[in-house]
């Protein structure tokens, strides 16, 4: 459930406020006097801080301030992973999603870190331990309700191979983080087009992947929302001829580009630290061709709806990636209150409702595509809440990110402010982060407790 903002006075607060000091005296912060996301964006600056995302967030400064504490914490802090290690797992992740922005970010912060350059032909070229990442990479990444504790088991049992549970849980963390904030990247309009014909954007999905609940069978979310027993399904998105109609179109003319272009030359790094043998990032990836499958689909025998009321961040994934990862649970649970406590009085105030009501409503719809369901909530309210158009934006950036261009953001949604845009992102990519990781914690709690 998505937690209400509440007082400094929490328990967890007081940590988070000291983490917080921590951080801006490790990062070589100044005076008391200036302001926390200041001293962070220094801090990050001469790491490559990501510009486009911080500018992006800046129009929400005090959650600006908590996402940049945590990525600074999850890389540049003490933590189980070794530096160079942390920035390919961040590679792995944002490769999933064809995000070029977070590939070259981490690429060339990877080589500050003094990763071996060969690695970044590919992972052919890195050591098996870190290729074994792939295989939960990709599930997280696209269907995590598939992750289980043998997958857990696997990781941790390659004899010299093998990860520990430490690690384990910072890669885990490391992989939700990049992939919530591809979601945010692409979403934002955050990913740069590449030369005169523009970004390349990939090529349509296939018939048994389509991004836009493919009403024509009562399938997708829409029809999910009707397994877990409402009366009301969602509407079509059939019914959005217009919006289909572009995105199609982007996708031939994309396709017509890419069958033209000339093979990509690999290209070594210059003396710069600039990687430009980071361009394919097909490399970075296993199993292309696994993507986002709606949860209705699955196979019933083997995966349930996921309960939050028996596992939950705040009873069981906060105390466990803590315990395992000291100090990132703090981090974390703050991102996710702050989220919830942005103001968006004038969003909810469009659509009729309380500005926590939308927020609940968006959370829990995103929390739907993955199968997570919560037994007090009227999954009726998503279809009244949330328009159309608003349904299939947040479905396509949550999960087909990739799907998404600049276009979407800038000329859809005119009724939205530019902030109010941002912030409807930054409950997609913590909605998202937080699935990811309740199905890996719970995953590692399984294999804890067998």
């Amino acid at each position: 459930m998505i937690v209400c903002p509440q007082s400094m006075e929490h328990p967890r607060g007081s940590r988070c406020q000291r983490l917080q000091g921590q951080v801006a005296k490790a990062s070589g912060g100044g005076g008391e006097a200036e302001r926390p996301q200041l001293l962070f964006a220094k801090a990050l600056a001469s790491r490559g801080r990501p510009e486009a995302v911080a500018q992006q967030m800046g129009c929400h400064p005090r959650y600006l301030d908590s996402f940049l504490r945590t990525q600074h914490y999850l890389l540049h802090l003490d933590g189980p992973l070794p530096f160079d290690c942390r920035h390919y797992i961040a590679i792995m992740a944002a490769a999933r999603h064809r995000c070029r922005y977070l590939v070259n970010l981490h690429a060339r912060q990877f080589l500050r870190a003094g990763g071996d350059a060969q690695w970044l032909r590919g992972l052919d070229s890195v050591p098996p331990k870190l290729r074994n990442l792939g295989e939960i990479n990709k599930v997280l990444a696209h269907r995590p309700w598939l992750v289980t504790k043998q997958h857990i088991e696997k990781l941790l049992k390659i004899s010299e191979r093998s990860w520990s549970l430490a690690e384990l849980v910072h890669a885990v963390v490391l992989l939700a983080h990049c992939h919530a904030l591809a979601s945010f990247v692409f979403g934002c309009g955050c990913e740069p087009e590449e030369g005169p014909g523009g970004r390349a954007t990939p090529k349509p999905l296939s018939p048994g992947a389509r991004c836009f609940c493919e009403a024509a069978g009562g399938n997708g979310c829409g029809q999910e929302l009707l397994r877990l027993g409402r009366k009301r399904s969602l509407d079509s998105c059939m019914e959005l001829d217009p919006l289909r109609e572009r995105i199609q179109r982007i996708h031939l003319e994309t396709e017509g580009r890419e069958e033209t272009r000339p093979p990509q030359q690999e290209r070594e790094e210059d003396l710069s630290g600039e990687v430009a043998g980071a361009a394919n990032l097909a490399c970075y990836v296993q199993d292309p061709d696994f993507g986002y499958q709606d949860f209705a689909r699955r196979d019933e025998e083997q995966t349930q709806v996921f309960r939050v009321q028996d596992y939950s961040w705040e009873d069981h994934g906060f105390s466990l990636v803590n315990r395992l990862y000291a100090d990132i649970g703090h981090l974390l649970d703050e991102k996710f209150r702050v989220v919830a406590g942005l103001q968006s009085s004038a969003l909810a105030k469009r659509q009729g409702c309380e500005p926590s009501v939308f927020k609940r409503g968006i959370w829990n719809y995103i929390h739907c595509m993955f199968g997570i369901r919560y037994d007090d909530y009227d999954y009726a309210e998503v279809n009244h809440l949330l328009e159309r158009m608003l349904k299939v934006y947040i479905k396509t950036v949550t999960c087909y990110p990739e799907k998404t261009n600049l276009e979407m953001f800038d000329r859809f949604w005119k009724q939205f402010k530019h902030s109010e845009k941002v912030h409807v992102n930054l409950l997609i990519l913590e909605a998202r982060m937080q699935a990811e990781l309740l199905y890996a914690l719970q995953a590692i709690t399984q294999y804890m407790v067998s």
